[in-house]
């Protein structure tokens, strides 16, 4: 059991009993990380169940590939990037990314803003896990977990314009799900998503 989460030593040796195929380790490394890697399969799944599926296919990848991991890097990010690898594949096998319209028939979102408030991850999580899986896997890739548009077209196999498109109108819908409807001479809150800590910021556009 790896009774410190700074705790480098303990966590090294729960590694090494993984590498050994230790029931214990493996149970005890899963126990650690379960909660981080549960929210990153929550933000790709449809639901806690999908999530759960994703979440022990993406354990069972890092027991089969433990021995790979290179001790002098960050074993969170490591375990990190196959969890997300999981959720990707997870839905690229599961669903065709239908939304091909290109980012040039919109108008772009203004990123200009102003902090009113911060919106909870958990009620943040919820709205994700409303859209579409097309701007749902966008979204995380691009707004949370910073991969750019070049790679996000590798990664899915669609355009570079597509990515783009499907960032846009997942955050145009997460918009239309926070934001009240514009009434006469009253303002509207837009949205706009920091990709580095999740937060949404709240700009006021008058009329």
């Amino acid at each position: 059991m790896i009774p410190n989460r700074n705790n480098e030593n303990a966590l090294e040796s729960t590694i090494n009993g993984c590498i050994r195929y230790e029931r214990e380790a493996q149970q005890a490394l899963y126990k650690h990380f379960y909660g981080f890697a549960m929210g990153i399969c929550l933000r790709y799944a449809n639901n806690r169940l999908d999530a759960a599926g994703i979440l022990n296919e993406g354990f069972f990848k890092v027991f089969r590939n433990i021995a790979k991991y290179e001790k002098d890097k960050s074993f969170k990010a490591w375990l990190g990037r196959i969890i997300t690898n999981t959720a990707i594949d997870y839905y690229r096998s599961n669903l065709k990314f239908a939304d091909h319209d290109d980012i040039s028939d919109h108008d772009e979102v203004s990123q200009q803003q102003s902090v009113y408030s911060k919106l909870a991850y958990e009620d943040l999580l919820a709205l994700v896990q409303k859209l579409t899986p097309a701007y749902r896997t966008v979204f995380n890739l691009f707004a949370i977990d910073g991969y750019s548009h070049e790679e996000i077209s590798e990664i899915l196999s669609i355009s570079v314009g597509t990515s783009k498109s499907n960032l846009f109108k997942a955050r145009q819908k997460l918009q239309e799900m926070l934001a009240p409807p514009q009434t006469n001479g009253y303002e509207r809150k837009m949205v706009a998503f920091d990709r580095n800590n999740v937060r949404v910021n709240f700009n006021t556009n008058t009329k």
